[in-house]
């Protein structure tokens, strides 16, 4: 009976433990990172062979106590080398441990490869030489608690390199990693009852292709050349061949039988590039299948009938400061998938950010440690049951009431009257369009000098300042009145009504933060879910009044490029995006504004991959590009002197050259939508005469933001003339 170690990544034990066990082990013991057992060198091939869970299978020479180096060099010198490696020879060592007397790993390997070559040369044989990259012999010393530990590795490589991939996309898996968080979600259980296997975000296919060897009982080393054993005294190759024979024809079964349905998804071109090649590597091409897909459109396959199956995924790690609040709405997303689609399957997401499993809004019953490298991960495992859903909660906590219980003045009842009118007015409107986000008054009475805006269930009531003329008394007076009419006339309570005040800014003025309170409400708009923030800014995130524009870009944008110059939360770049955009690039100053885009695309389930945010200075941008887009919308701040910049944005003075340099970013069909929210703007007579220009204003103010008098923005669409 010979004695082993097999080492495998921390968190992994028992797991090797049960599957050595199954391959025939017996005396098997765990250990940190560790599992020894006993049984023949048949087993030990075997165990090469088909641990999917392991690093390396030792097989272990000697034990004996070592004090210090002496005994060290004493103990290896000790046994028969002369059984193992050939006199000329390469060996290399690998050293682990730690000793009082140890200076460094290094002193350990070098006695005990002294002790290596003076056995040799004692016996008036050539000395064998060090080899790193592939000897014919890898020693493993190891030394814990004063005894050593001498074993052959007959892995040679680590097993996790089973060949297939030869390069990972961003922090891919290491592949016995992903073999363990198959078993754990009882993967080869699902197959076996005829179930499929998804990933909607699968990177270069190691779970998949794991997944696919692991059903069909395919081992995981038949596509390694060499191995630790190949250049040792002791191998038989005849046993070797045997077992090699045997799991080449299982694997030929496997072929012939009937394959579950394995399909991978990712954003990523480059991901689903590197996964095909992985998975025509892995001897799975047409087997295993894998399509470019945002998270967006993750859908059950409807080729085949699909009854139950399970979802395994790994999630992106973020990468820059702020993404895991875009991460946050990307497990949302991924959540309502499960909830739209799957019903009655099961799921496993692996994650290095267990916190952001509770936005998928599902009860895990089940959550596994792991070990990713250094990153501590876990596995959480769900069945996609309604009673497994978990309520969704409001997430805004109220102010208070801002209305006092004032009973209604009079003022305060002709402003409800007001209200009533427009809503009136909007509602068949609202109704047909299905819009909840909208400007229900805009300082229709000027005495009453608010603009209201709907979110959903939400109101914001932005005070203009008074004219200088009105006491300031009388204007807090008139606000009460306000505030004291909404709840009547909205069926909106008082602690879902947000007061800002609303005054003349120049430059970002407008983008500072107001207060701190970091909350976010969803909302939709046309097929484009967005994040607003009623609270921390005198702006929210959405300007309701370009809606129109937003949706005529999505209802264009399918197969085009879009770019979005001054994207500041990047609606119209989510809506073109939805809406099928071949790829879209958003350029803005601001992180903050940027990040917030990414939030907005994370929570459609769309990523980076296709649509890219840069930070830079547009003006500056629209200089140094190369690019051509179908699309462009330039809507640029009336005026800005941001610190970031040391130049200064005044749209009246400079909108030509922002023209100019927009339409050359076009292609020569191109569109170029450009707006501007100052009132008294004029559009410089030379742009009409350089281009086709088309004046949409009237059309792209919805009924909710006409007005008489200025208009609340201007629009124009502007093309190359032919």
């Amino acid at each position: 009976m010979l004695g082993f170690r097999a080492t495998c990544p921390k968190s992994l034990e028992n797991l090797l433990a049960d599957e050595l066990r199954a391959l025939g082990a017996v005396s098997v013991r765990e250990s940190v990172g560790s599992v020894t057992f006993e049984g023949d060198l048949e087993l030990g091939y075997r165990a090469c062979l088909w641990s999917r869970l392991g690093n390396r299978i030792l097989l272990v020479l000697s034990e004996f106590e070592a004090p210090d180096g002496d005994s060290l060099y004493a103990g290896v010198k000790a046994i028969d080398w002369g059984e193992h490696l050939a006199a000329s020879g390469t060996l290399a060592i690998d050293f682990g441990g730690k000793a009082g007397w140890l200076k460094n790993s290094q002193f350990g390997v070098y006695r005990c490869k002294d002790a290596i070559v003076d056995y040799f040369q004692e016996r008036g044989d050539v000395r064998p030489s060090i080899e790193k990259r592939q000897p014919d012999l890898r020693i493993s010393a190891r030394l814990k608690k004063g005894q050593a530990q001498i074993a052959l590795d007959l892995s040679g490589d680590s097993l996790h390199r089973r060949g297939y991939r030869l390069k990972g996309g961003l922090a891919p898996l290491k592949e016995n990693l992903a073999a363990a968080i198959l078993l754990r979600a009882d993967w080869p259980g699902m197959a076996s009852r005829g179930g499929a296997l998804l990933d909607p975000m699968c990177g270069s296919g190691t779970l998949l292709i794991e997944g696919a060897w692991m059903a069909m009982d395919i081992a995981p080393g038949l596509m390694r050349r060499h191995w630790g054993f190949d250049g040792w005294q002791g191998h038989v190759p005849a046993l070797w061949q045997r077992l090699r024979e045997d799991a080449l024809a299982r694997r030929r079964k496997g072929f012939d039988r009937q394959w579950p349905e394995i399909r991978g998804y990712d954003a990523s071109g480059a991901a689903i590039a590197s996964a095909e090649e992985n998975i025509e590597r892995a001897g799975l091409k047409g087997r295993v299948r894998v399509v470019r897909k945002e998270l967006a459109d993750f859908v059950k396959p409807t080729h085949v009938a699909l009854d139950t199956g399970l979802i395994i995924t790994n999630p992106p790690y973020g990468e820059r400061l702020g993404d895991e609040n875009s991460l946050v709405h990307l497990y949302r997303y991924l959540g309502e998938a499960f909830r739209r689609e799957f019903t009655g399957w099961q799921a496993g997401v692996f994650t290095g950010n267990p916190n952001l499993g509770k936005a998928m809004a599902w009860h895990s019953h089940q959550q596994y440690r792991f070990l990713n490298g250094s990153i501590e991960s876990r596995l959480l495992l769900f069945e996609l049951q309604p009673e497994r859903q978990i309520a969704s909660r409001q997430q805004h906590n109220p102010d208070g009431p801002v209305s006092g219980g004032l009973p209604l003045s009079e003022g305060a009842k002709m402003f409800r009257n007001r209200l009533l009118k427009n809503s009136k007015r909007l509602e068949r409107w609202l109704k047909r369009e299905g819009y909840t986000c909208y400007r229900l008054y805009d300082a229709d009475m000027p005495e009453y000098a608010v603009a209201i805006d709907r979110y959903e269930d939400w109101l914001v009531v932005a005070e203009y300042a008074p004219p200088a003329t009105v006491p300031e008394e009388k204007a807090e007076a008139r606000l009460r009145e306000i505030l004291a009419a909404l709840p009547s006339a909205t069926g909106i309570p008082p602690e879902r009504t947000v007061l800002k005040q609303r005054r003349r800014q120049r430059g970002n003025d407008q983008y500072r933060r107001e207060r701190q309170r970091n909350e976010r409400l969803t909302v939709q708009e046309g097929q484009a879910r967005l994040l607003v923030n009623l609270h921390d800014y005198l702006d929210t995130g959405l300007f309701v009044d370009h809606r129109r524009v937003r949706l005529d870009i999505a209802a264009r944008a399918r197969g085009a490029s879009f770019l979005n110059l001054f994207c500041y939360t990047g609606s119209a770049t989510v809506h073109a995006a939805v809406a099928g955009a071949k790829w879209t690039t958003s350029v803005d100053l601001s992180p903050k504004y940027l990040q917030w885009t990414r939030e907005n695309l994370s929570i459609n389930g769309l990523s980076e991959a296709r649509h890219h945010t840069e930070q830079a200075d547009c003006m500056q941008w629209l200089r140094d590009n190369t690019k051509t887009f179908d699309m462009v919308l330039l809507d640029p701040p009336t005026f800005s002197n941001s610190k970031r910049t040391e130049t200064v944005l005044d749209t009246q003075r400079d909108h030509v050259e922002m023209i100019d340099l927009a339409v050359r970013a076009l292609n020569h069909d191109g569109l170029l939508i450009f707006s501007t929210n100052r009132r008294d703007f004029r559009l410089d007579p030379q742009v009409s005469e350089k281009y086709q220009v088309e004046d949409r204003t009237e059309w792209s103010l919805d009924p909710d933001v006409k007005r008489s008098g200025k208009p609340i923005h201007y629009c124009w669409y502007i093309s190359r003339r032919n």
